[in-house]
């Protein structure tokens, strides 16, 4: 949208559609941004079926804001300083280290937020289910393990693409990591159930990253061995249920 002449104020409309504009280009142009807005979008899903209370929801959009707009601002000062200044400026990076430490600050506090408000809905929520399962045996486990990876093996057998170990469709490690966070989720006691699961997704999405940053694979092939494991896992502790 063009920027209106001289002499001339922008009208309301002019501002909200500038406004518009920085926020597509900042979610068009950096990872991290589109990154936390997908995990907006999952924290408030969740919110919305396990039926948090309003002054839950409050904090969780105050907290998801604080996280958007300190990342909308590190990108801001980025780009200001990497106009003002062609060479290297110790000064520089101080202020670009310091706007990213205001967004790590911000994310921290939304994960505090986060956990407060999903430990105890998310815990009351599936103690029904889970506690059928808290005593299976670990063979079920080991189950659930190996039918991913047979399925992980047919998959790339059947498109063609990379070994079992590396590459192609899907990704074999990621398909295990969140396996494994299901069936942990399923068989750790209730007393620290969301905690330990919380931190095994956390893990399971490190290793999801990890292919990632290698460039074994790709964004889709994370995502597919990411579903696949977790529904296939989440399928055979149902099915005992």
């Amino acid at each position: 949208m063009s920027r209106p002449g001289p002499g001339r104020a922008p009208t309301l409309l002019d501002s909200f559609n500038y406004a518009f504009e920085g926020i597509i280009h900042v979610l068009r142009t950096q990872r991290n941004l589109r990154l936390h807005f997908l995990a907006a979008i999952l924290v408030f899903a969740a919110a919305i079926a396990l039926g948090v209370a309003r002054l839950q929801l409050i904090a969780l959009i105050l907290a998801v804001a604080f996280v958007l707009v300190a990342e909308m601002l590190n990108t801001a000062i980025e780009g200001v300083i990497d106009v003002s200044t062609t060479s290297f400026d110790p000064n520089a990076k101080l202020a670009k280290d310091i706007a990213a430490g205001a967004v790590l600050i911000a994310s921290v506090a939304a994960l505090g937020v986060g956990y407060l408000v999903f430990a105890d809905a998310a815990g009351r929520r599936g103690t029904h289910v889970l506690d059928r399962l808290r005593h299976e045996p670990a063979s079920l486990t080991l189950a659930a393990l190996v039918l991913v990876i047979l399925l992980v093996i047919v998959t790339k057998a059947w498109t063609g693409r990379g070994t079992p170990l590396r590459g192609g469709l899907p990704s074999g490690h990621t398909a295990l990591a969140f396996a494994g966070w299901i069936a942990v989720t399923y068989l750790v006691g209730d007393e620290h159930r969301f905690l330990v699961s919380s931190l095994t997704l956390i893990m399971a999405l490190l290793v999801a990253q990890t292919r990632l940053e290698s460039g074994v694979h790709s964004f889709s092939e994370v995502v597919y061995g990411g579903a696949l494991g977790a529904l296939v896992a989440l399928a055979i502790f149902q099915a005992v249920s």
